[in-house]
């Protein structure tokens, strides 16, 4: 009777052990590439890529602060996001963040943690994270860019209006002077202006005749 109950035990421990083998074996990978973007006061956006060749069918993301209070849990199936966002975060804290995939027969390994921190109320720019090698720091990067080129755009459209309206402005100077010039023509008198005229149209002459000698003949 012990002999038997030795051998159930083998047998139940050798197939629990060769189960959990299997569900071992064909767990998802940890994601990668995990980054945090769109950093503001009270909020992030984490993105992680997920390798190929395996069925993903949700996610999980750990966040707690870097002095170790305020954990949390976010966890999601059914979906193939690959981004989170994070909200009611504190102004100036440092944060810690981990994802996990969730596959068919359970979790993977969670990734390697990224640090983050949150900006104050009135920055307007993202700041630079304290690791120079997280991969915040990149998404950092590309926001800065963007806002260069907006601003770059926004001087070019400025000169260009600057230029017509300096363009208009001559031009009216320059109306402006014709007219006046325009003006003081039709201002002279008419002695001035052209030689004087007989009504009829014809040149004005003198009304002086010549005498003509008279004859007189006497008879004799």
């Amino acid at each position: 009777m012990a002999r038997l109950l030795v051998l159930v035990n083998s047998v139940v421990l050798l197939l629990f052990g060769s189960d959990m083998f299997l569900v071992g074996a064909n767990r998802p990978p940890a994601p990668v590439n995990v980054s945090v973007m769109h950093l503001r006061a009270d909020s992030a956006t984490v993105y992680w890529e997920v390798p190929e060749g395996d069925i993903i069918i949700g996610f999980s993301v750990s966040q707690q602060r870097q002095d170790g209070h305020m954990q949390r849990f976010i966890r999601e199936v059914n979906t193939t996001s690959r981004s989170c966002v994070l909200w009611d975060l504190e102004e100036e804290t440092d944060y810690i963040i981990q994802v996990q995939s969730i596959g068919l027969y359970g979790e993977s390994q969670a990734s390697k943690k990224v640090h983050f921190r949150t900006l104050k109320k009135t920055d307007l720019f993202p700041s630079n994270s304290s690791n120079q090698d997280d991969p915040t720091v990149q998404g950092l990067d590309k926001s800065r860019h963007l806002q260069t080129g907006e601003m770059i755009i926004i001087v070019v459209v400025l000169v260009m209006w600057a230029a017509v309206i300096a363009l208009f402005c001559r031009q009216y100077d320059i109306i402006k002077d014709n007219d006046s010039s325009n003006s003081k023509e039709k201002a002279k008198p008419s002695s001035e202006r052209s030689t004087p005229e007989h009504h009829s149209g014809g040149l004005l002459r003198s009304n002086f005749h010549p005498s003509v000698p008279s004859i007189n003949i006497i008879e004799v």
